[in-house]
């Protein structure tokens, strides 16, 4: 009893965690925001005021995760019977979309400026980004610490500011000493490319878990022994393993037992296989038992 309030409180302060995260950064993306863009009418830098753009629009989708992370916390209802940690993913998707197309956005203009260089007060853009870089930076620290998906992205939506920041720094110290504005959509080009991978593979990650794809960490064979392996175990089939939100992982499982046992012992039984499933990161587990010689009744129950 104690174990598993111990298990739930630490759940609990997760999610607790999950969404103060994403507050912090929320708030530290908007007000930065805020000044970036006075910044980049001050240096007269379109550079500084296309980030501010694609900062806004990052705010907007920490806004929604911040919204869709604390949604997830709710649990289960008459709607949804495992409460609404999926949410969480949509989140997760949504910002996913904004960051791809943001990315876009700034690879077009990238590319445009790499015939048409744009010459702003470098030592005013050297102040700005150094602020930018720690400003996100202490965001991405924050968000570094969770680990659910939503978290993730929204931790790449800031990883984004703060690689693009480092490159405005870079450039405009070279561009204060030497005449070379073509090195800032370089870099800006660079980093796109290294989001959007990043960006795709946190969305290939999004689709596993939304077509219950079995979780990249839990191996099936591993699963299938173990529970085997247990003292009264004669078989298990009709196995089944997928996760609500990256985080939550759930199985579902017949077992055949190796004789008739009673319902005190088929309990503590039931005890044990759980135990050891939440050793390899399986927390809901979901088990029925059939004797030896008791045929399933589900079709190709396997």
């Amino acid at each position: 009893m104690s174990h598993s309030h111990s298990h739930n409180h630490s759940h609990d302060h997760h999610h607790y965690d999950d969404v103060k995260n994403i507050k912090v950064a929320f708030f530290l993306n908007l007000g930065f925001t805020l000044i970036e863009i006075a910044g980049g009418f001050f240096t007269n830098s379109i550079a500084i005021l296309s980030d501010a753009v694609h900062d806004l629009g990052d705010s907007l989708s920490l806004g929604l995760a911040w919204y869709f992370q604390k949604l997830s916390q709710k649990g289960s209802d008459k709607h949804f019977s495992y409460g609404y940690k999926r949410f969480s993913l949509l989140g997760a998707f949504i910002n996913s979309f904004v960051l791809l197309v943001g990315s876009v956005l700034i690879i077009t203009v990238s590319v445009s400026r790499l015939f048409e260089p744009q010459e702003p007060k470098a030592d005013w853009m050297i102040l700005l980004a150094i602020v930018g870089v720690i400003v996100n930076g202490a965001a991405v620290f924050r968000l570094k610490k969770g680990d659910s998906l939503n978290e993730k992205v929204v931790s790449l939506h800031l990883l984004e500011d703060v690689l693009g920041w480092a490159a405005i720094l870079v450039g405009s110290i070279v561009m204060y000493f030497v005449d070379i504005p073509i090195l800032d959509p370089l870099m800006s080009l660079s980093i796109s490319v290294f989001i959007l991978y990043n960006v795709f593979r946190n969305m290939k990650q999004g689709f596993h878990i939304i077509l219950q794809g079995i979780p990249d960490e839990i191996d099936l064979a591993k699963i299938t022994n173990l529970i085997k392996s247990t003292d009264k175990i004669e078989n298990v089939h009709d196995l089944h393993i997928w996760s609500i939100d990256g985080n939550l992982n759930i199985l579902t499982a017949h077992i055949v037992l190796d004789k008739e046992y009673n319902m005190k012992e088929i309990a503590i039984l039931k005890d044990i296989i759980r135990e050891k499933l939440a050793e390899e990161g399986i927390k809901h587990a979901t088990l029925e038992f059939e004797n030896k010689n008791e045929d399933c009744s589900y079709e190709k129950c396997c």
